[in-house]
């Protein structure tokens, strides 16, 4: 488990194609990171769909805006730090208020970035966007995930925004992996402690569960993929099992996906909950897996975690 490894951005331009081939209103409009994220491959099939607006950043979101008013599926992106980091505004008031289909699918998400420094890693984009009403926000965990989660959000009204990361990761999905809106899904079951994780986190809560049977410790895990609309059946359900909660993602631990998770115990289930995600700072250049490393984002720190949950009780 966890031996293959597999790139989001692949899929998500594999998953392009597909959408292209049979649904003639999907459009795709980038800001000259078309080749990065491989959002390019649409034009080598589709070129009258395809548009490349330059390093231009709030008018890829206004046009994409544009032609979802002229009845189009517009996906549109580049790297996280760009949008929503350029262009909230844009985001808010030409595409949330008006509730326009327009899916924002955005790569290079967290301090996984690496070399590019803290100037690139984007570690507020979460929390920015489901603070946005009508936004909703899904960080996939894997290539399997990402693929089948780019085609379902396909056919919903409504925006969408899609964090993926740029660099491969393993896969953690067989091809079976089917997408449900607001549906979390449970890739482990057990007693002692409940580890949610989003995008890259996800694997390494799996390694720390097992780490933690080791030891003695049931611990479930959940891929809390949907952040907004969150699952809150599901996170209570194992709030109530457990008795204990560690989040995990790779993103600001304030007003991220672990904030989520602490305002649906807070109103409906009080729990121990610890946080793993960046401490509310910046990242810096280095190599991906030395920042994962640094700033605690590792099975280790997870495991960790949730050692010192189930001991306090």
């Amino acid at each position: 488990m966890l031996s293959k490894q597999a790139a989001m951005r692949d899929a998500y331009g594999e998953a392009l194609l597909e959408l292209g081939a049979s649904n003639k209103d999907v459009v795709v409009v980038g800001a000259d990171t078309t080749g990065s994220l491989k959002s390019g491959v649409f034009a080598t099939k589709f070129p009258e769909r395809f548009f490349n607006v330059g390093i231009a950043e709030q008018n890829l979101v206004s046009i994409a805006a544009g032609l979802a008013l002229a009845g189009k599926v517009a996906y549109a992106g580049t790297y996280a730090i760009f949008v929503p980091g350029k262009s909230v505004d844009q985001i808010r008031n030409n595409i949330c208020y008006p509730n326009l289909n327009v899916k924002i699918v955005c790569s290079h998400g967290g301090i996984s970035v690496g070399p590019d420094g803290a100037s690139h890693q984007q570690v507020e984009d979460i929390a920015i966007m489901r603070a946005i009403p009508k936004m909703k926000v899904i960080v996939p965990s894997d290539a399997v995930s990402t693929k089948s989660i780019i085609k379902a959000i396909a056919p919903i009204p409504g925006p969408f925004y899609v964090r993926l990361t740029r660099s491969s990761t393993p896969v953690v999905y067989d091809s079976g992996f089917e997408y449900e809106i607001g549906k979390a899904q449970v890739l482990r079951e057990g007693g002692d402690v409940a580890l949610f994780a989003c995008g890259i986190m996800v694997p390494e809560a799996l390694k720390a569960a097992e780490s933690l049977k080791a030891s003695g410790v049931a611990a479930a895990v959940v891929d809390l993929h949907t952040i907004k609309p969150i699952d809150s059946d599901t996170v209570v359900k194992f709030a109530e099992k457990c008795g204990r909660v560690v989040t995990a993602e790779e993103h600001n631990i304030m007003g991220g996906m672990g904030s989520a998770v602490a305002e649906v115990l807070g109103e409906k289930r009080p729990t121990p909950m610890r946080r793993v995600g960046v401490m509310d700072t910046f990242g810096e250049s280095g190599d991906a897996a030395e920042l994962l490393k640094k700033y605690g984002l590792t099975a280790a720190h997870i495991e960790q975690e949730a050692s010192s949950l189930v001991r306090s009780r």
